[in-house]
């Protein structure tokens, strides 16, 4: 490559002319040229851009940088082209102004609680939560002297009753990510204003598209974007997005001092899945409706909880504050038919896979022990049922396909 292309015709790291400058010797000429790139390329999609080091074009800028600013580049683990791309997108989805990325969905919660909880405070969970929230808060944080207090979402009294002046924060979670019930948010953020108490939402099973939750004061919104903004089941990384740059601030330094990053990879895999998860999302919400209202008229069910259902506990909150609904949503099985024959039944399945998580393009069923010691999720207070909770997640397979195989495996059932 001719070394005509070098900027200004001079090195900025040398005085030297451009034919002395890099040196010949194969060692060097392989890490070393003068050739830049002409500008701009006119792909489609988002540069991948892979770096621990940045390099800096002299001293002075190394050090003039500000690794709370991120219009620069300080160090891989701080930002990269791609991954300040992504963030921008997914602020940008949320309705919010900043936003921080990290490894998984739990990592950003986890992020907002050691961001903004210190020894001495306590702060909020709803009983239906995520359950590695609720051990993250029972276990880690309690070594740290932090408290975790539990409310009722469908309770605003219970919600109050749970905040004293040691109450930093309070988690919110719509609808519950097994149990499905929908809480008042706009009910619940007034109260928390009121008492000087911060909110973070978790809006994974809206993807940011369903609610907008800022339009309600909320403060902080957490998506685990490994769900449907991914697409693939193939991509871990969370995110947490606010419209309060001072907020964003103590999230951002808490997160370069715990060493969180997300690769380039990671981060392109994710601006593609973006590209196509509103049409992801819109099949996947049809049919879960579809699975719904067949399952509905199933004598084996006894509850559908899906939240565009009035059987579902805050339909009528759904109905006022949501723009649709995902294809996640819980069943629980008559309690005449005990968990061996649910869990052959769910073993029956042939097009729904059996595994955590959801938001790709395939389907999903997962039996839950809801009000069990030692199951997959916590108890949770107040829970009506008796029978096993299946948690179906709809992908993007035709409908009728996904309805004739729950017809096939409830025929193993009855036997």
């Amino acid at each position: 490559m001719s070394r005509d292309r070098l900027v200004d015709g001079n090195d900025p790291r040398t005085d030297r002319a451009p034919d002395d400058f890099p040196p010949d010797r194969p060692a060097t000429r392989l890490l070393h040229d003068d050739y830049v790139a002409p500008s701009p390329f006119g792909g489609l999609n988002v540069a991948v851009h892979h770096a621990s080091t940045v390099s800096f074009p002299t001293v002075a800028a190394l050090r003039a940088r500000d690794v709370h600013n991120e219009t620069g580049y300080t160090y891989g683990l701080h930002g990269t082209p791609t991954s300040f791309t992504l963030a921008a997108r997914v602020a940008a989805l949320e309705g919010g102004d900043h936003c921080v990325l990290v490894p998984s969905g739990l990592a950003a919660i986890a992020l907002v609680d050691l961001a903004l909880l210190t020894s001495g405070d306590n702060f909020l969970l709803p009983d239906n939560v995520y359950n590695p929230s609720r051990d993250l808060g029972t276990s880690l944080l309690a070594g740290f002297g932090i408290e975790t207090r539990f409310y009722d979402p469908l309770d605003a009294a219970s919600f109050e009753g749970a905040i004293d002046d040691r109450t930093k924060l309070a988690w919110l979670e719509t609808p519950g990510s097994v149990t499905m019930e929908v809480p008042d948010i706009p009910a619940l953020v007034a109260i928390a204003k009121r008492r000087g108490v911060l909110t973070a939402i978790d809006n994974t099973w809206a993807a940011g598209v369903l609610f907008r939750p800022f339009d309600h004061g909320v403060d902080l919104v957490m998506h685990a974007l490994t769900k449907y903004p991914s697409g693939g089941s193939d991509v871990l990384m969370g995110s947490v997005t606010t419209r309060d740059l001072a907020l964003h601030r103590r999230l951002r330094a808490a997160d370069m001092r715990l060493g969180f990053g997300v690769g380039g990879d990671d981060a392109y895999l994710m601006l593609r899945g973006l590209g196509t998860m509103a049409v992801r999302l819109r099949q996947s919400g049809a049919n879960g409706l579809a699975l719904a209202l067949w399952l509905a008229a199933r004598p084996e069910i006894a509850a559908v909880l899906h939240p565009a259902l009035p059987s579902c506990p805050g339909h009528a909150i759904w109905k006022r504050d949501f723009h649709g609904a995902a294809g996640l949503f819980s069943v629980v099985v008559d309690d005449a038919i005990d968990e061996g024959r649910v869990d052959a039944m769910i073993d029956a399945l042939r097009l729904f896979h059996i595994g955590f998580s959801w938001g790709g393009v395939h389907s999903l069923a997962v039996p839950y022990r809801v009000g069990l010691p030692g199951g997959p999720a916590r108890p949770v207070s107040r829970w009506p049922h008796r029978g096993t909770l299946v948690r179906f997640y709809a992908g993007i397979e035709d409908a009728q396909d996904l309805i004739a195989d729950l017809d096939q495996a409830f025929v193993r059932l009855a036997r």
